[in-house]
């Protein structure tokens, strides 16, 4: 039986949930995958808690609760991560246009939308 612990971790709300896919590609762990046109956690143990999924859901789909799940492997994301292919989708900055061949992308939500912006737009977004 793996080992459980009280932790932090990504929920998905399913009815939320219209499976576009953009919060695949900022799961640096391969947590979370389209199944049957909804993202799901496909396994507890490859979510860190970080979130970094949650500002790209245009419909605000995704949190963070703590609760009692497996704990996380970085042996698990190192073995997923070794086989992972043909499921990054590139982004660029929404100001700019800089992909991430150029800059850091940091995902954000911004007027009701979920956006990436480039660390050269960013203070330009904050503060105007």
């Amino acid at each position: 039986m793996p080992n459980r612990r009280r932790r932090k971790i990504v929920k998905i709300d399913e009815e939320k949930c219209t499976g576009c896919g953009l919060c695949v590609t900022p799961c640096a762990e391969g947590a979370i995958q389209i199944v049957d046109g909804k993202a799901k956690v496909v396994r507890e143990e490859l979510c860190d808690g970080a979130g970094f999924c949650l500002a790209v859901c245009p419909t605000g789909a995704l949190s963070i609760e703590e609760r009692e799940a497996e704990e996380f492997s970085e042996a698990a994301v190192a073995e997923r991560m070794a086989g992972r292919t043909g499921v990054y989708i590139s982004q660029r900055c929404f100001r700019c246009g800089a992909g991430e061949e150029d800059r850091v992308l940091i995902p954000c939500r911004w007027k009701g939308d979920s956006i990436w912006v480039c660390v050269r737009c960013l203070p330009q977004l904050i503060h105007g």
